[in-house]
Protein backbone atom coordinates (compact mmCIF):
# COMPACT_ATOMS: atom_id res chain seq x y z
CA UNK A 1 0.00 0.00 0.00
CA UNK A 2 1.21 3.29 -0.78
CA UNK A 3 1.22 6.13 1.21
CA UNK A 4 2.44 9.82 1.99
CA UNK A 5 4.33 11.73 4.78
CA UNK A 6 4.06 14.98 5.99
CA UNK A 7 7.14 16.57 5.88
CA UNK A 8 6.42 20.04 7.04
CA UNK A 9 3.17 21.77 8.32
CA UNK A 10 0.51 21.01 11.16
CA UNK A 11 0.93 17.33 9.99
CA UNK A 12 4.32 17.18 10.47
CA UNK A 13 5.17 13.30 10.83
CA UNK A 14 1.84 11.48 9.93
CA UNK A 15 1.00 9.18 7.56
CA UNK A 16 -1.89 9.12 5.37
CA UNK A 17 -2.55 5.41 3.66
CA UNK A 18 -3.68 5.58 0.16
CA UNK A 19 -6.09 3.21 -0.10
CA UNK A 20 -8.35 4.10 -2.59
CA UNK A 21 -8.03 4.40 -6.64
CA UNK A 22 -8.90 8.29 -5.69
CA UNK A 23 -7.23 10.47 -2.89
CA UNK A 24 -8.03 14.00 -2.68
CA UNK A 25 -6.13 16.53 -1.11
CA UNK A 26 -7.82 19.42 -0.09
CA UNK A 27 -9.28 22.12 2.81
CA UNK A 28 -12.37 20.16 2.72
CA UNK A 29 -12.89 18.69 5.67
CA UNK A 30 -14.27 15.40 3.95
CA UNK A 31 -11.16 15.18 1.58
CA UNK A 32 -8.93 11.96 2.27
CA UNK A 33 -6.17 13.85 3.26
CA UNK A 34 -7.42 17.10 4.45
CA UNK A 35 -4.88 20.37 4.28
CA UNK A 36 -6.66 23.28 6.95
CA UNK A 37 -4.58 25.74 5.68
CA UNK A 38 -6.32 28.94 4.14
CA UNK A 39 -4.37 29.35 0.89
CA UNK A 40 -5.62 25.45 -0.14
CA UNK A 41 -8.36 24.58 -1.90
CA UNK A 42 -11.51 23.10 -1.41
CA UNK A 43 -10.14 20.49 -3.38
CA UNK A 44 -6.62 20.88 -4.20
CA UNK A 45 -5.55 18.03 -5.76
CA UNK A 46 -5.60 14.11 -6.40
CA UNK A 47 -3.71 10.94 -6.38
CA UNK A 48 -4.99 8.28 -8.97
CA UNK A 49 -4.00 4.75 -8.50
CA UNK A 50 -4.04 1.76 -10.97
CA UNK A 51 -2.21 -1.40 -9.94
CA UNK A 52 1.56 -0.18 -9.28
CA UNK A 53 1.34 2.82 -10.83
CA UNK A 54 0.12 6.59 -9.18
CA UNK A 55 -0.61 9.71 -11.28
CA UNK A 56 -0.73 13.22 -9.32
CA UNK A 57 -3.18 15.61 -10.56
CA UNK A 58 -3.93 19.55 -10.08
CA UNK A 59 -7.76 19.88 -9.53
CA UNK A 60 -7.65 23.50 -10.98
CA UNK A 61 -6.45 24.83 -6.91
CA UNK A 62 -5.65 28.53 -7.10
CA UNK A 63 -2.17 28.43 -5.85
CA UNK A 64 -1.28 25.43 -8.00
CA UNK A 65 0.30 21.82 -7.28
CA UNK A 66 4.29 20.87 -6.84
CA UNK A 67 5.89 17.73 -7.69
CA UNK A 68 9.51 17.44 -6.90
CA UNK A 69 9.72 21.87 -7.00
CA UNK A 70 7.65 21.59 -10.78
CA UNK A 71 4.08 23.05 -10.97
CA UNK A 72 1.79 20.48 -12.38
CA UNK A 73 0.11 21.10 -15.38
CA UNK A 74 -0.95 17.76 -16.30
CA UNK A 75 -1.41 14.55 -14.72
CA UNK A 76 1.83 13.01 -13.69
CA UNK A 77 3.34 9.42 -12.23
CA UNK A 78 4.58 9.56 -8.83
CA UNK A 79 8.04 7.67 -7.66
CA UNK A 80 8.84 6.48 -4.34
CA UNK A 81 10.78 9.54 -2.77
CA UNK A 82 8.77 12.10 -4.81
CA UNK A 83 7.81 15.37 -3.03
CA UNK A 84 4.84 16.67 -3.53
CA UNK A 85 3.74 20.36 -2.24
CA UNK A 86 0.63 22.22 -1.50
CA UNK A 87 1.35 25.54 -0.43
CA UNK A 88 3.42 25.54 1.85
CA UNK A 89 2.82 21.78 3.24
CA UNK A 90 5.00 19.07 1.84
CA UNK A 91 4.47 15.31 1.88
CA UNK A 92 6.94 12.52 0.71
CA UNK A 93 5.42 9.86 -1.12
CA UNK A 94 6.12 6.20 -0.90
CA UNK A 95 5.09 3.57 -3.18
CA UNK A 96 5.23 0.92 -0.89
CA UNK A 97 4.31 0.36 2.63
CA UNK A 98 7.47 -0.67 4.54
CA UNK A 99 6.73 -3.33 7.41
CA UNK A 100 7.76 -2.79 11.05
CA UNK A 101 6.78 0.84 11.28
CA UNK A 102 7.41 2.93 14.85
CA UNK A 103 4.80 3.15 16.62
CA UNK A 104 3.25 3.31 20.16
CA UNK A 105 6.01 6.38 21.26
CA UNK A 106 8.47 8.70 20.35
CA UNK A 107 11.12 6.21 21.66
CA UNK A 108 12.21 2.44 20.13
CA UNK A 109 15.17 0.33 20.78
CA UNK A 110 16.43 -0.87 17.99
CA UNK A 111 17.96 -4.80 17.99
CA UNK A 112 18.71 -5.60 14.18
CA UNK A 113 18.88 -3.36 10.86
CA UNK A 114 15.19 -3.38 10.53
CA UNK A 115 13.67 -3.30 13.37
CA UNK A 116 10.89 -0.93 14.65
CA UNK A 117 10.98 0.79 11.31
CA UNK A 118 14.89 1.84 10.79
CA UNK A 119 16.79 0.25 8.38
CA UNK A 120 20.65 0.82 7.31
CA UNK A 121 21.23 1.77 3.60
CA UNK A 122 24.21 0.83 1.50
CA UNK A 123 24.84 4.33 -0.57
CA UNK A 124 27.31 5.04 -2.99
CA UNK A 125 29.67 7.45 -1.11
CA UNK A 126 30.47 10.75 -2.91
CA UNK A 127 33.71 13.16 -2.93
CA UNK A 128 34.11 15.12 0.08
CA UNK A 129 32.26 19.13 -0.98
CA UNK A 130 32.29 21.81 1.58
CA UNK A 131 29.53 23.39 -0.64
CA UNK A 132 27.05 22.04 2.18
CA UNK A 133 28.87 20.80 4.67
CA UNK A 134 28.80 23.95 6.72
CA UNK A 135 31.14 22.82 9.24
CA UNK A 136 33.42 20.14 10.66
CA UNK A 137 34.83 19.74 14.64
CA UNK A 138 37.61 17.12 15.07
CA UNK A 139 36.85 15.61 18.63
CA UNK A 140 40.24 13.13 18.70
CA UNK A 141 41.58 13.42 21.70
CA UNK A 142 43.57 12.13 24.20
CA UNK A 143 42.20 8.90 25.78
CA UNK A 144 40.79 10.79 28.81
CA UNK A 145 38.91 12.29 26.24
CA UNK A 146 38.29 15.76 24.01
CA UNK A 147 37.92 18.97 25.49
CA UNK A 148 34.99 21.41 24.70
CA UNK A 149 36.08 25.00 22.91
CA UNK A 150 33.09 26.60 24.02
CA UNK A 151 33.03 28.79 26.47
CA UNK A 152 29.47 29.27 26.71
CA UNK A 153 28.22 28.84 30.41
CA UNK A 154 24.59 27.38 29.15
CA UNK A 155 26.29 25.16 26.62
CA UNK A 156 28.53 23.22 29.29
CA UNK A 157 25.89 23.42 31.90
CA UNK A 158 23.94 21.60 29.60
CA UNK A 159 26.75 19.27 28.82
CA UNK A 160 27.81 18.60 32.51
CA UNK A 161 24.00 18.14 33.79
CA UNK A 162 23.70 14.94 30.66
CA UNK A 163 27.40 13.61 31.75
CA UNK A 164 25.96 13.51 35.65
CA UNK A 165 22.96 11.62 34.20
CA UNK A 166 25.09 9.55 31.85
CA UNK A 167 26.96 8.28 34.87
CA UNK A 168 24.06 6.86 36.56
CA UNK A 169 22.90 4.37 34.03
CA UNK A 170 24.89 1.03 33.53
CA UNK A 171 22.77 -0.75 31.00
CA UNK A 172 22.49 -0.26 27.79
CA UNK A 173 19.02 -0.22 27.35
CA UNK A 174 19.19 2.74 29.93
CA UNK A 175 22.03 5.16 28.58
CA UNK A 176 21.40 5.23 25.11
CA UNK A 177 17.13 6.59 25.99
CA UNK A 178 18.97 8.97 28.27
CA UNK A 179 21.48 10.20 25.58
CA UNK A 180 18.49 10.63 22.69
CA UNK A 181 16.47 12.47 25.68
CA UNK A 182 19.46 14.71 26.34
CA UNK A 183 19.48 15.51 22.77
CA UNK A 184 16.18 16.52 22.21
CA UNK A 185 16.24 18.93 24.81
CA UNK A 186 19.19 20.65 23.97
CA UNK A 187 18.68 20.63 20.60
CA UNK A 188 15.02 21.63 20.14
CA UNK A 189 15.30 22.27 15.74
CA UNK A 190 15.92 18.16 15.75
CA UNK A 191 13.01 16.15 14.17
CA UNK A 192 14.74 12.61 14.78
CA UNK A 193 18.07 11.50 16.63
CA UNK A 194 19.28 7.65 16.40
CA UNK A 195 22.51 6.00 17.60
CA UNK A 196 24.20 3.09 15.79
CA UNK A 197 26.54 1.25 16.80
CA UNK A 198 29.11 -0.79 15.81
CA UNK A 199 29.00 -4.68 16.47
CA UNK A 200 32.18 -6.69 14.42
CA UNK A 201 32.19 -5.04 11.39
CA UNK A 202 28.63 -4.02 10.93
CA UNK A 203 27.04 -1.17 12.13
CA UNK A 204 23.43 -1.72 13.95
CA UNK A 205 21.12 0.70 14.49
CA UNK A 206 20.39 0.45 18.40
CA UNK A 207 17.74 3.38 19.31
CA UNK A 208 15.81 6.09 17.38
CA UNK A 209 13.62 9.09 18.77
CA UNK A 210 11.45 11.14 17.39
CA UNK A 211 9.98 14.51 17.92
CA UNK A 212 6.03 13.48 17.20
CA UNK A 213 4.13 11.19 19.12
CA UNK A 214 2.07 10.15 16.01
CA UNK A 215 5.39 10.19 13.78
CA UNK A 216 5.22 7.02 11.82
CA UNK A 217 7.81 6.00 9.19
CA UNK A 218 10.38 3.55 8.12
CA UNK A 219 13.13 5.09 8.34
CA UNK A 220 16.53 5.12 6.01
CA UNK A 221 20.21 5.35 8.21
CA UNK A 222 22.83 6.00 5.76
CA UNK A 223 26.03 3.97 6.04
CA UNK A 224 27.87 6.28 3.55
CA UNK A 225 27.32 8.97 6.25
CA UNK A 226 28.05 7.06 9.48
CA UNK A 227 31.44 5.24 8.08
CA UNK A 228 32.47 8.34 7.10
CA UNK A 229 31.99 10.23 10.38
CA UNK A 230 33.60 7.07 12.11
CA UNK A 231 36.62 6.72 10.01
CA UNK A 232 37.51 10.50 9.91
CA UNK A 233 36.54 10.90 13.67
CA UNK A 234 34.49 14.18 12.62
CA UNK A 235 31.51 15.55 13.61
CA UNK A 236 29.78 16.96 10.73
CA UNK A 237 27.32 19.82 10.37
CA UNK A 238 25.11 19.95 7.10
CA UNK A 239 22.80 22.95 6.76
CA UNK A 240 21.35 21.47 3.48
CA UNK A 241 21.41 17.83 3.49
CA UNK A 242 19.34 17.34 0.17
CA UNK A 243 22.26 19.64 -1.51
CA UNK A 244 25.71 17.90 -0.46
CA UNK A 245 27.58 16.62 -3.14
CA UNK A 246 28.69 14.12 -0.21
CA UNK A 247 25.11 12.83 0.18
CA UNK A 248 23.99 13.16 -3.28
CA UNK A 249 23.54 9.27 -3.82
CA UNK A 250 22.38 8.82 -0.19
CA UNK A 251 18.77 7.52 0.01
CA UNK A 252 18.03 8.17 3.65
CA UNK A 253 18.33 12.18 2.46
CA UNK A 254 17.01 11.72 -0.59
CA UNK A 255 13.60 9.81 0.37
CA UNK A 256 12.65 12.03 3.67
CA UNK A 257 14.04 15.25 2.30
CA UNK A 258 16.68 16.08 5.18
CA UNK A 259 17.19 19.35 5.44
CA UNK A 260 19.92 20.11 7.71
CA UNK A 261 22.11 16.80 9.92
CA UNK A 262 24.40 16.87 12.67
CA UNK A 263 25.98 13.81 13.28
CA UNK A 264 28.97 13.14 15.63
CA UNK A 265 31.10 9.98 16.17
CA UNK A 266 31.26 8.12 19.93
CA UNK A 267 34.53 7.13 21.35
CA UNK A 268 35.66 4.27 23.83
CA UNK A 269 38.08 5.24 26.17
CA UNK A 270 40.85 4.27 23.56
CA UNK A 271 39.70 6.75 21.56
CA UNK A 272 38.14 4.22 18.92
CA UNK A 273 34.87 4.64 17.05
CA UNK A 274 32.30 2.37 18.64
CA UNK A 275 29.24 4.06 16.75
CA UNK A 276 27.60 7.37 15.55
CA UNK A 277 24.98 9.95 16.96
CA UNK A 278 22.81 11.46 13.95
CA UNK A 279 20.26 14.31 14.72
CA UNK A 280 18.06 15.64 11.94
CA UNK A 281 15.69 18.28 10.95
CA UNK A 282 12.76 17.79 8.06
CA UNK A 283 11.93 21.43 7.92
CA UNK A 284 14.33 24.02 5.88
CA UNK A 285 13.30 27.08 8.33
CA UNK A 286 14.54 25.06 11.37
CA UNK A 287 18.05 23.79 10.79
CA UNK A 288 20.91 23.21 13.27
CA UNK A 289 23.79 26.00 13.86
CA UNK A 290 27.71 25.81 13.49
CA UNK A 291 27.58 26.46 17.34
CA UNK A 292 25.22 23.24 17.57
CA UNK A 293 28.84 21.22 16.62
CA UNK A 294 30.78 21.63 19.82
CA UNK A 295 27.61 21.25 21.88
CA UNK A 296 26.85 17.89 19.99
CA UNK A 297 30.63 16.57 20.24
CA UNK A 298 30.89 17.33 24.00
CA UNK A 299 28.10 14.93 24.58
CA UNK A 300 29.16 12.64 22.25
CA UNK A 301 32.26 12.21 23.66
CA UNK A 302 30.33 11.39 27.27
CA UNK A 303 28.00 9.18 25.84
CA UNK A 304 30.77 7.07 24.65
CA UNK A 305 32.66 6.39 27.57
CA UNK A 306 28.72 5.83 29.15
CA UNK A 307 28.07 3.12 26.49
CA UNK A 308 31.41 1.73 26.49
CA UNK A 309 30.87 1.26 30.49
CA UNK A 310 27.61 0.06 29.94
CA UNK A 311 28.40 -2.75 27.65
CA UNK A 312 31.00 -3.80 29.81
CA UNK A 313 28.77 -4.05 32.49
CA UNK A 314 26.46 -6.39 29.98
CA UNK A 315 29.72 -8.30 28.97
CA UNK A 316 30.52 -8.86 32.80
CA UNK A 317 26.87 -10.13 33.43
CA UNK A 318 26.92 -12.51 30.81
CA UNK A 319 30.12 -14.00 31.77
CA UNK A 320 29.20 -14.52 35.47
CA UNK A 321 25.73 -15.88 33.63
CA UNK A 322 28.34 -18.62 31.69
CA UNK A 323 30.55 -18.94 34.78
CA UNK A 324 27.12 -19.74 36.68
CA UNK A 325 26.62 -21.97 33.71
CA UNK A 326 29.29 -24.03 33.76
CA UNK A 327 29.48 -24.51 37.55
CA UNK A 328 26.37 -26.15 36.80
CA UNK A 329 27.78 -27.91 34.20
CA UNK A 330 30.58 -28.96 36.80
CA UNK A 331 28.13 -30.59 39.19
CA UNK A 332 26.17 -32.50 36.57
CA UNK A 333 29.79 -33.66 34.91
CA UNK A 334 30.89 -34.78 38.40
CA UNK A 335 27.69 -36.98 38.98
CA UNK A 336 28.63 -39.09 35.90
CA UNK A 337 32.09 -39.84 37.64
CA UNK A 338 32.57 -42.65 39.80
CA UNK A 339 31.95 -40.62 43.71
CA UNK A 340 33.75 -43.47 45.82
CA UNK A 341 36.30 -46.61 45.17
CA UNK A 342 34.76 -49.92 44.04
CA UNK A 343 34.43 -52.61 46.89
CA UNK A 344 35.49 -55.70 45.50
CA UNK A 345 37.27 -58.23 47.92
CA UNK A 346 41.54 -58.62 47.27
CA UNK A 347 41.93 -55.16 45.30
CA UNK A 348 42.11 -51.76 46.13
CA UNK A 349 41.88 -48.78 43.78
CA UNK A 350 42.85 -44.80 43.54
CA UNK A 351 41.83 -42.07 40.92
CA UNK A 352 41.97 -38.87 40.23
CA UNK A 353 40.42 -36.43 37.79
CA UNK A 354 40.96 -32.59 36.90
CA UNK A 355 40.05 -30.53 34.08
CA UNK A 356 41.69 -28.84 32.72
CA UNK A 357 38.40 -25.88 32.00
CA UNK A 358 35.78 -26.25 34.20
CA UNK A 359 34.43 -29.27 32.64
CA UNK A 360 36.33 -31.65 30.77
CA UNK A 361 36.31 -34.22 28.25
CA UNK A 362 38.48 -37.29 30.48
CA UNK A 363 36.19 -39.71 31.53
CA UNK A 364 36.89 -42.95 34.01
CA UNK A 365 34.26 -45.52 35.40
CA UNK A 366 34.04 -48.60 37.86
CA UNK A 367 30.88 -50.54 36.41
CA UNK A 368 29.95 -53.93 38.06
CA UNK A 369 29.19 -56.37 35.43
CA UNK A 370 27.76 -60.34 35.77
CA UNK A 371 29.42 -62.71 37.68
CA UNK A 372 31.25 -60.54 39.81
CA UNK A 373 33.23 -59.04 37.50
CA UNK A 374 34.22 -55.41 37.36
CA UNK A 375 35.02 -53.15 34.27
CA UNK A 376 37.45 -50.23 34.85
CA UNK A 377 37.12 -47.25 31.89
CA UNK A 378 39.82 -44.53 30.94
CA UNK A 379 38.63 -42.68 28.06
CA UNK A 380 39.37 -39.44 26.63
CA UNK A 381 37.46 -37.21 24.37
CA UNK A 382 39.44 -34.99 21.36
CA UNK A 383 39.75 -31.62 22.94
CA UNK A 384 37.99 -30.09 26.16
CA UNK A 385 35.57 -28.11 27.11
CA UNK A 386 31.52 -28.41 26.86
CA UNK A 387 31.23 -30.35 23.92
CA UNK A 388 34.10 -32.57 25.11
CA UNK A 389 31.74 -33.05 27.76
CA UNK A 390 28.78 -33.57 26.11
CA UNK A 391 30.03 -36.25 24.27
CA UNK A 392 31.77 -37.64 27.70
CA UNK A 393 27.95 -38.28 29.11
CA UNK A 394 26.63 -39.41 25.95
CA UNK A 395 29.86 -42.02 25.97
CA UNK A 396 29.20 -42.69 29.80
CA UNK A 397 25.50 -44.01 29.18
CA UNK A 398 26.15 -45.60 26.42
CA UNK A 399 29.36 -47.77 27.41
CA UNK A 400 27.38 -48.69 30.63
CA UNK A 401 24.59 -50.13 28.67
CA UNK A 402 27.12 -52.05 26.30
CA UNK A 403 29.10 -53.54 29.14
CA UNK A 404 26.11 -54.39 31.07
CA UNK A 405 24.26 -56.01 28.04
CA UNK A 406 27.50 -58.32 26.27
CA UNK A 407 29.80 -60.65 27.66
CA UNK A 408 32.39 -60.01 25.40
CA UNK A 409 34.03 -56.58 26.21
CA UNK A 410 35.44 -56.41 22.75
CA UNK A 411 32.06 -56.50 21.11
CA UNK A 412 30.94 -54.28 23.44
CA UNK A 413 33.43 -51.58 22.52
CA UNK A 414 32.89 -52.46 18.76
CA UNK A 415 29.25 -51.60 18.99
CA UNK A 416 30.15 -48.24 21.06
CA UNK A 417 32.34 -47.67 18.14
CA UNK A 418 29.00 -47.48 15.85
CA UNK A 419 27.16 -45.60 17.98
CA UNK A 420 29.65 -42.56 18.35
CA UNK A 421 30.05 -43.01 14.74
CA UNK A 422 26.41 -42.79 14.13
CA UNK A 423 26.14 -39.28 15.65
CA UNK A 424 28.07 -37.21 13.13
CA UNK A 425 29.94 -34.96 15.84
CA UNK A 426 33.24 -35.37 13.86
CA UNK A 427 34.93 -36.08 17.37
CA UNK A 428 36.79 -38.93 18.49
CA UNK A 429 37.51 -40.56 21.99
CA UNK A 430 40.39 -42.83 22.87
CA UNK A 431 38.83 -45.86 24.85
CA UNK A 432 40.88 -48.57 27.39
CA UNK A 433 38.35 -50.81 28.95
CA UNK A 434 39.75 -53.36 31.52
CA UNK A 435 37.40 -56.20 32.84
CA UNK A 436 38.83 -58.11 35.43
CA UNK A 437 37.59 -61.35 37.47
CA UNK A 438 38.71 -60.70 40.79
CA UNK A 439 38.68 -64.39 41.62
CA UNK A 440 40.82 -65.37 39.51
CA UNK A 441 42.81 -62.66 38.26
CA UNK A 442 42.17 -62.68 34.91
CA UNK A 443 41.87 -59.50 33.10
CA UNK A 444 40.53 -58.77 29.65
CA UNK A 445 42.16 -55.61 28.04
CA UNK A 446 40.34 -53.55 24.91
CA UNK A 447 42.12 -50.84 23.17
CA UNK A 448 40.65 -48.24 21.12
CA UNK A 449 43.82 -45.72 20.38
CA UNK A 450 44.66 -44.96 24.00
CA UNK A 451 48.05 -45.43 25.93
CA UNK A 452 48.40 -49.14 27.12
CA UNK A 453 48.64 -49.65 30.62
CA UNK A 454 51.33 -49.56 32.54
CA UNK A 455 51.40 -53.26 34.44
CA UNK A 456 53.68 -53.26 37.55
CA UNK A 457 54.59 -56.80 38.46
CA UNK A 458 55.26 -57.35 42.15
CA UNK A 459 58.48 -58.38 40.93
CA UNK A 460 59.37 -54.85 39.92
CA UNK A 461 58.86 -55.24 36.15
CA UNK A 462 56.59 -52.70 34.02
CA UNK A 463 55.01 -53.81 30.91
CA UNK A 464 52.72 -52.78 28.53
CA UNK A 465 50.22 -55.23 27.95
CA UNK A 466 47.64 -55.23 25.09
CA UNK A 467 49.52 -52.75 22.63
CA UNK A 468 49.58 -55.27 19.85
CA UNK A 469 45.90 -55.66 19.49
CA UNK A 470 45.16 -51.88 20.49
CA UNK A 471 42.69 -50.53 17.70
CA UNK A 472 41.73 -47.28 16.47
CA UNK A 473 40.57 -44.26 18.44
CA UNK A 474 36.03 -44.48 18.66
CA UNK A 475 34.41 -42.77 16.23
CA UNK A 476 36.69 -42.69 13.18
CA UNK A 477 35.72 -45.84 11.27
CA UNK A 478 32.85 -47.10 11.61
CA UNK A 479 32.82 -50.94 11.01
CA UNK A 480 35.84 -51.28 13.06
CA UNK A 481 36.20 -54.47 14.91
CA UNK A 482 37.91 -53.87 18.27
CA UNK A 483 40.36 -57.10 19.62
CA UNK A 484 40.43 -58.35 23.39
CA UNK A 485 43.94 -58.88 25.39
CA UNK A 486 44.23 -61.03 28.24
CA UNK A 487 46.39 -61.11 30.93
CA UNK A 488 46.97 -62.89 34.81
CA UNK A 489 47.37 -60.08 37.47
CA UNK A 490 48.72 -61.68 40.27
CA UNK A 491 48.89 -60.82 44.07
CA UNK A 492 51.38 -57.27 44.76
CA UNK A 493 50.28 -56.42 40.85
CA UNK A 494 49.34 -52.98 40.13
CA UNK A 495 47.87 -51.74 37.00
CA UNK A 496 48.08 -48.08 35.97
CA UNK A 497 45.26 -46.20 33.70
CA UNK A 498 45.79 -42.48 32.43
CA UNK A 499 45.00 -40.32 29.89
CA UNK A 500 47.30 -37.87 27.73
CA UNK A 501 46.87 -34.86 30.27
CA UNK A 502 49.54 -36.75 32.18
CA UNK A 503 51.88 -38.28 30.43
CA UNK A 504 51.94 -35.10 28.02
CA UNK A 505 51.64 -32.36 30.60
CA UNK A 506 54.12 -29.45 29.53
CA UNK A 507 56.70 -27.91 31.65
CA UNK A 508 57.00 -24.07 31.55
CA UNK A 509 59.90 -24.84 28.66
CA UNK A 510 57.85 -26.77 26.46
CA UNK A 511 58.78 -30.30 27.58
CA UNK A 512 56.64 -32.76 28.26
CA UNK A 513 56.37 -35.05 31.75
CA UNK A 514 56.77 -38.02 29.27
CA UNK A 515 55.75 -42.00 29.33
CA UNK A 516 58.91 -43.16 30.82
CA UNK A 517 59.34 -40.51 33.95
CA UNK A 518 55.96 -42.19 34.67
CA UNK A 519 57.32 -45.25 34.22
CA UNK A 520 59.88 -44.35 36.86
CA UNK A 521 57.61 -43.24 39.06
CA UNK A 522 55.40 -46.32 38.89
CA UNK A 523 58.27 -48.97 38.95
CA UNK A 524 59.58 -46.86 42.19
CA UNK A 525 57.05 -47.06 44.69
CA UNK A 526 56.28 -50.11 46.30
CA UNK A 527 54.04 -48.40 49.44
CA UNK A 528 50.47 -47.96 49.47
CA UNK A 529 48.59 -47.45 46.63
CA UNK A 530 47.29 -44.11 47.95
CA UNK A 531 50.70 -42.61 48.29
CA UNK A 532 51.78 -43.66 44.82
CA UNK A 533 48.73 -42.21 43.35
CA UNK A 534 49.51 -38.86 45.22
CA UNK A 535 53.25 -38.95 44.22
CA UNK A 536 52.58 -39.18 40.60
CA UNK A 537 50.04 -36.26 40.54
CA UNK A 538 52.53 -34.35 42.85
CA UNK A 539 55.49 -35.16 40.42
CA UNK A 540 53.22 -34.06 37.36
CA UNK A 541 52.17 -30.57 39.29
CA UNK A 542 55.80 -29.49 40.15
CA UNK A 543 56.61 -30.38 36.21
CA UNK A 544 54.24 -27.82 34.70
CA UNK A 545 54.94 -25.35 37.87
CA UNK A 546 55.05 -21.74 35.91
CA UNK A 547 52.50 -22.92 33.52
CA UNK A 548 48.78 -23.74 33.00
CA UNK A 549 47.04 -26.87 32.53
CA UNK A 550 46.86 -27.43 29.60
CA UNK A 551 44.64 -30.36 28.99
CA UNK A 552 42.65 -32.69 31.13
CA UNK A 553 44.03 -35.00 33.81
CA UNK A 554 43.11 -38.82 35.06
CA UNK A 555 44.33 -40.97 36.48
CA UNK A 556 43.31 -44.91 37.62
CA UNK A 557 45.13 -47.21 39.22
CA UNK A 558 43.80 -50.89 40.57
CA UNK A 559 46.37 -53.28 42.63
CA UNK A 560 45.74 -57.06 43.94
CA UNK A 561 46.49 -57.15 47.16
Amino acid sequence: MAFLTAISGTGFGKRFDIAKSETVLGRHPECDVTIDVGAVSRQHARIRGEGDVFQLEDLKSRNGTFLNGQLVTQPATLQDGDLIRICDVEYSFHAEQESDLIGGGTTGMLTDGSSFGVMMVDDEGQAESSRAVHSKFDIRGSQGGSQLTTTAAVRLQAVLEIAQNLGRAIKLEEVLPKVLDALFKVFMQADRAFIVLREGDNLVPRWIKTRQEDQQETFRISRTVMREVMESKQAIISLDATSDERFEMANSIADFRIRSMIVAPLFDSDGEPLGAIQMDTLDSKRHFETGDLEILAGIATQAGVAIENAQMHERLVQQQRVEQDLDLARNVQQAFLPAAYPITKGYQFYHYYRPADQIGGDYFDYIELAGGRLAILVADVVGHGVAAAMLMAKLSAETRFLLASQHDASVAVTMLNRRIADLGVEKFVTLLCLVIDPETGKADIVNAGHMAPLWLKAGGSVEEPGDAEAGLPIGIVEDFEYELASIQVEPGDRLVLYTDGINEAPSADGSMFGICRLQKLVSERSDGLQSAGEAIISSVHDFIEGTEQADDMCLVIVGRD
